[in-house]
């Protein structure tokens, strides 16, 4: 976010209200001197305004009275300001003053509700960036106004926006305004425009810094209405898991990197235990609410580090989360994206950490390597490094017999986890 230089403040010459002229005038010159843009988090800056805007998508200006400002800004409405190749293809929008004495654009459209301004570009594509970097932050900004908010995407991509159109609809009573194919020259108005998203921590809404105090329990109950899904709670129809209803394990699959090399050997050992056990694999091509249904019929998921593990936000309450942090000492990179996000959903988390004879890496590379012997070595050559050797070249083969445990350990947390037991403990 960046200021232009300044620009001559320009004042109605009639009062403001019943003020007189001299009171009047303070109270602009004091408003035009309020910051529009203000940043939220190191990974987001939000401007907003409460007036007379205008906006003209084609070009990615907002007009505002001079009484609301004296100097242009500019902003880059995508949640990853921290990150110069996500913000890579990320238009500025510009906030300035209605042009000098020439009287401001026309109207072509007028609204009641607020315009919330945002970009799909950066990563989206990704589920994890999908909902970290928009969905989320979407949800932060937008709640609140219980569905009474103008949505206007800028870098619209029309497949990604049927993909989550099911979430759009329940934060926006209204169509969406694709701002990079609006008639150019058409000048929406709005009594209220704000520009960017509000972020605060991966997956993550702070009550203490929403508007209402909402929570990302709320975020799953949103998501529950918009897909449909039947389970709030990872509970038995009865009293215990029995043979109709069974608890269910869902493996999240991966065929290029980070691959479970067992999978069929986890599979058997999860089925020894009384999990009913499915195998799924999400793309960009899945159905997405198709998958939410079936990952919200599971009470425990599993899966390598990766974007897959992101459908924990269809997970029933007191379900449990297993991620498999692959070696690498990677625990920062687990606990930031899912670890930590996990309570806040109401989900138990526990994680199997890869030892390097259950990883590709042993195959790789000599026991003496720093790769091996010393990760955090490999982490001081930078991002590149660590997602080359250990994120986009390992594959992992967990111990069975170690694993058992954590399967184990999962049952204890759900519901009347210890009918879940079989004859095999």
């Amino acid at each position: 976010m960046e200021k232009s230089e300044e620009a001559a403040l320009t004042v109605d010459e009639e009062p403001i209200s019943a003020a007189p002229k001299e009171v009047a005038a303070e109270r602009a010159a004091s408003m035009s001197n309020k910051p529009i843009c203000s940043e939220t988090s190191k990974r987001s800056d939000v401007c907003e305004v409460e007036g007379d805007a205008r906006l003209q998508g084609s070009s990615q200006i907002i007009f505002l009275p001079p009484s609301l400002t004296d100097r242009e800004w500019k902003t880059k409405p995508y949640c990853r300001k921290h990150d110069p190749p996500a913000m890579r293809n990320v238009k500025e929008w510009t906030l300035k003053p209605f042009p000098g004495d020439a009287p401001p654009p026309q109207c072509s459209v007028n609204h009641t509700a607020p315009a919330l301004v945002f970009s799909i570009a950066g990563f989206t594509g990704n589920l994890f960036h999908d909902f970290t970097d928009v969905l989320v932050p979407l949800f932060i900004s937008a709640y609140q106004f219980r569905g009474e908010v103008q949505f206007v995407i800028a870098e619209h991509k029309s497949w990604w926006v049927s993909k989550f159109a099911l979430i759009f609809k329940q934060l926006s009573n209204y169509e969406i305004i694709d701002a990079d194919n609006d008639d150019r020259g058409t000048i929406h108005c709005f009594p209220r425009v704000i520009v960017g998203l509000s972020f605060h921590k991966e997956l993550s809404a702070d009550p203490a810094r929403t508007p209402t105090g909402y929570t990302m329990a709320e975020f799953k109950s949103m998501l529950r209405k918009a897909y449909g899904l039947e389970r709030p709670r990872a509970v038995p129809t009865g009293d215990q898991w029995d043979i109709r209803r069974k608890p269910r394990l869902l493996i999240i699959t991966r065929k290029k990197t980070r691959v479970f090399l067992n999978e069929r050997g986890m599979t058997d050992m999860a089925m020894s235990l009384g999990f009913d056990v499915r195998v799924a694999e999400p793309g960009m091509s899945t159905d997405l609410s198709k998958f939410a249904r079936l990952v919200n019929s599971a009470d425990v998921m599993i899966g390598v580090h990766g974007a897959g593990l992101t459908n924990m936000v269809f997970l029933p309450d007191g379900a449990v989360l297993i991620q498999v942090v692959p070696f690498g000492g990677l625990d920062w990179l687990a606990r930031e994206t899912f670890k930590e996000p996990a309570p806040a959903m109401r989900l138990h988390y526990l994680d199997y950490h890869i030892k390097p004879e259950e990883s590709t890496i042993s195959q790789q590379y000599a026991a003496d390597d720093p790769v091996i012997k010393d990760p955090y070595a490999v982490h001081k050559r930078g991002w590149n490094e660590i997602s080359r050797i250990y994120l986009e070249n390992q594959n992992v083969k967990p111990q069975l017999g170690r694993l058992r445990e954590t399967l184990l350990e999962a049952l204890k947390h759900l519901p009347h986890g210890r009918h879940g037991r079989t004859e095999h403990d």
